[in-house]
C-alpha cells in the first residue's frame, strides 16, 4: 500500500506540476537547452578508474583503496544545474525527470563505443524501493536502453543489505565497508560485459560493491555510467 500511495503521489506531481528547467526556471523541461550547454562537464584532468575531478590517474585513493569496478563514466560534475535536477529525481518523485536525463546519457554513449552489452541498474534494498516507490537509476537504464538499444536487465543484480546511506559516510575506505557485501548477482553473468547505471558517484563505493559481485559470478567486465561525479 505504501509504495501504491508513493506512485501514485509522484504521478499526480508530475501531472500537477509541470517541469520546470532546473537551471533557469523555464517551463516545459527539467533542463532547456541553453541551460545543457552551460553544465558543469568533468572534463581533464581527472582519475580514470574513479572519475575523481581534479587529480592524475590513478588517484591517491585509487591506488590505496582500488574499486572493482573497471572504470567509472561520468558526464558532469555535482553542482549547479545537474545537482537539482538529479534531486528532482531522486528525492522529490519528479520521474518525469528520468526521459530528459536518460537522453543526456544515451548523448554521451552515442560518439563511444559501448564498453558493455548489458544495462544493469544500481538497486536500491526492497525496503528503501517500498518507501521511495521507485529506482531512480532504473529509470534511468530504461530510457537509456529505448535510446541505445542495449539490453537492460534490471534483475541481474539485488541489493540485500540496507545499509545507511552513503552520503552521511565521508571516506572512501569507510564508503567501501559500508556497502561491502551488500549486492548479489541473481542471474547468469557468465561471460558478460556490464554497463552498471546510477545517478551519481561519490567515491565509487557502490559501483565497485556491484561490481565485485557480478565479477564473482563471472561477468567478463563492468563499467560505471554515471550523470554526474561528486568533487
Amino acid at each position: 500500500m505504501k509504495a501504491v500511495l508513493a506512485r501514485l503521489t509522484s504521478s499526480a506531481v508530475d501531472l500537477l506540476f509541470p517541469l520546470h528547467c532546473a537551471g533557469c526556471r523555464r517551463e516545459g523541461k527539467l533542463l532547456c537547452a541553453a541551460c545543457i550547454d552551460e553544465l558543469p562537464r568533468l572534463s581533464p584532468p581527472y582519475c580514470n578508474w574513479c572519475a575523481s575531478p581534479g587529480t592524475l590517474s590513478p588517484c591517491r585513493d585509487c591506488r590505496e583503496n582500488p574499486l572493482e569496478v573497471d572504470g567509472i563514466h561520468a558526464l558532469f560534475l555535482m553542482e549547479g544545474a545537474i545537482r537539482e535536477a538529479v534531486h528532482s529525481l531522486k528525492y522529490r518523485g519528479v520521474r518525469a525527470a528520468a526521459p530528459e536525463l536518460g537522453r543526456l546519457l544515451a548523448q554521451y554513449l552515442a560518439g563511444r563505443p559501448p564498453r558493455g552489452e548489458v544495462l544493469v541498474p544500481v538497486p536500491l534494498h526492497p525496503r528503501r524501493l517500498r518507501n521511495r516507490g521507485y529506482n531512480q537509476s532504473a529509470l534511468l537504464a530504461r530510457e537509456l536502453a529505448k535510446l541505445s538499444g542495449l539490453e537492460l536487465d534490471e534483475g541481474l543484480l539485488a541489493r540485500v543489505t540496507n545499509a545507511p546511506p552513503q552520503a552521511g559516510t565521508a571516506s572512501r575506505r569507510r564508503r567501501i565497508a559500508n556497502v561491502e557485501g551488500g549486492f548479489r548477482c541473481t542471474g547468469e553473468a557468465d561471460g558478460r560485459a556490464v554497463v552498471l547505471v546510477d545517478d551519481v558517484a561519490t567515491t565509487g563505493s557502490t559501483l565497485s560493491a556491484c561490481a565485485a559481485a557480478l565479477k564473482a559470478a563471472g561477468a567478463a567486465s563492468v563499467w560505471g555510467l554515471v550523470l554526474a561525479r561528486e568533487g
